[in-house]
This record gives C-alpha cells, structure tokens and sequence, in this order.
C-alpha cells in the first residue's frame, strides 16, 4: 500500500495530494494491539510496584482528604479540546468511509475551537499553572531506567514515587502536542482553500507541491491523533486509572491514591490553588535534587 496518493496538476507536475485512507485502519489496528498488549501485560507480567520510600514524607494530617488536582479552567479547556478533536476526526474521515454530510462546514469550526483551546492552554499553563510538571526531568528518565533494569531482572535502586504526571503521561503530552500543533498549523492554511469568515479563498496562495506536501502532513498527524485518541481513552477508563479520570471531572482526587502514586517532595501541595503546586524549579518549592 501506498503512504501517499499522487495526481497530476494541470501543469503536467507530479504532486501529492493526500495520505492513502488504508493508514486509517493501520492507526486502529496499532491503538488495538496496544489495548491489547497492555491488558495482557498487567493481567500477566506486571506484580505491584516497589517505590523508594520518601526521603521526607509529609504528614497525613497535612494531607486534605481531597487532593486538589486540576482547576475548572484547566477542565473546561479539556473537555472542549476533547469536543473539537473528536470532531475533527469524525467529520475528517467518516466521508472517507462513505458517510456524506455537509463536514467541511463542521470541520473547520471545530478547528477553529480547538486553536483557540489550545492557545487558551498555552497562555494559562505559562503564567497560571506549574509549567514544567508536565515536561519530564531527571529524576523521571532515572526512574525509567531503574524500572526496565528491575522487569528483567536486574539490580537497580527502587524508583521514586511520581510527580503530579508519571513520564509516560508527559511523553503522550508531548507527543500530542506535536501532532496537534502539525494538524492546527497546515489546517489554518488549508481554510484559505475554502471560503470562510475568517479567511478570504486564495487557493494560488501556494503552489500545488507546496499544498500537496501540506495535505500529507496533515492527513498523516490526523491519522496519528486516532491512534492517540483511542490509547487515551483505554487507558482513561482503565480501572486503576479512573482516580486519575475522575479528577478531570471533579478536579480532586483522594489523599489515599495521592500518597500510593505520588511523591509529596516531586509533587508539593498548594492548597490554595490546585493548579500551581510548589513543585516546580528552584524558589517555588521544588526539590533540589529534582531541578535539571
């Protein structure tokens, strides 16, 4: 199978015009097998988790009962960015499948949202929210190691407790965030395609190679974001993750599931605003040892 589909512009040029739509069944073909995978390796493989003990544990008595987690702001962007993203994907490929509706109409309204959402989450996340506890440090790629020398079997020190976000949540963090940004930055061109409000059409504004490759790329981030979408959600309402799932609803979660996952030194509380713990560099209360 071919990853990209050519045609030939008026001018006699050779020039991509899309991805082939058979990448779409390769995306939940791969989000299955990884369901499937992981299902089997934590039925199976995985045994419970031994953590370093904390070098300075906070008291339980300091700990309230409901850990805040994520602030209304930070809740409302996700579930519109969930909104608009399962949109996209839903009017981008079910015409590709056959189904015909007006979803060029819809499509680009729910990309407007989502850059919106998106530039919201960047501005609120620089100046309101801890930044870099979503970026992975040090501590989290040692920890990473410890913990692949101990499945097979190998002496390593015992990791240590998460912060507010395990590594593997700040590497589909990262991971999103590129795809998005790749289908937001050509989708925004592409609108000069069609006539919008936003935009007047200028379909010359590139020449077809130029709009060809744009297409590609953007067909190619959209076909990931079903594979990520799908792995998202399996792992949302895995039973062991839904503590997790539940604080992006009610913004808390217990003191229980917090002392069991989390290292109160990674991840200090600052009960006055769920979102900004003082747990990033230096002056802000993290620990020195977790800088980089």
């Amino acid at each position: 199978m071919r990853l990209i589909q050519w045609v030939t512009d008026p001018w006699g040029q050779h020039v991509p015009a899309h991805i082939a739509w058979g990448l779409i069944w390769v995306a939940v073909i791969f989000a299955m097998l990884f369901m499937i995978l992981h299902a089997l390796y934590v039925a199976f493989v995985s045994g419970p988790r031994a953590f370093a003990k904390n070098t300075a544990p906070m008291a339980e008595s300091d700990i309230p009962e409901h850990v805040p987690r994520h602030s209304l702001a930070a809740r409302l962007f996700h579930w519109i960015m969930a909104a608009s993203m399962l949109t996209l994907l839903v009017t981008a490929f079910l015409p590709k499948m056959g189904v015909r509706f007006n979803w060029v109409l819809y499509h680009w309204i729910a990309g407007v949202v989502l850059t919106i959402s998106i530039l919201f989450h960047v501005i609120h996340s620089s100046f309101f929210l801890d930044f870099w506890s979503i970026w992975p440090d040090r501590i989290d790629l040692r920890d990473a190691i410890s913990r692949s020398l101990r499945f097979f079997g190998k002496r390593a020190p015992a990791p240590r407790r998460f912060a507010k976000y395990p590594l593997e949540n700040k590497f589909y963090h990262l991971v999103i965030v590129i795809a998005g940004l790749a289908v937001i930055g050509t989708g925004l061109f592409m609108m000069k395609r069609i006539e919008t409000p936003i935009f007047s059409r200028n379909p010359y504004l590139f020449s077809d190679m130029t709009w060809g490759l744009m297409y590609v790329l953007h067909g190619l981030a959209g076909v990931g974001l079903i594979a990520l979408v799908i792995v998202h959600i399996y792992m949302g309402v895995r039973p062991e993750k839904l503590p997790i799932t539940k604080s992006m609803i009610f913004g808390w979660m217990s003191r229980d599931f917090y002392l069991e996952e989390h290292d109160p030194e990674r991840w200090v509380l600052d009960k006055r605003n769920a979102d900004k713990p003082a747990s990033s560099r230096g002056k802000r209360g993290y620990a020195p040892s977790d800088a980089d």
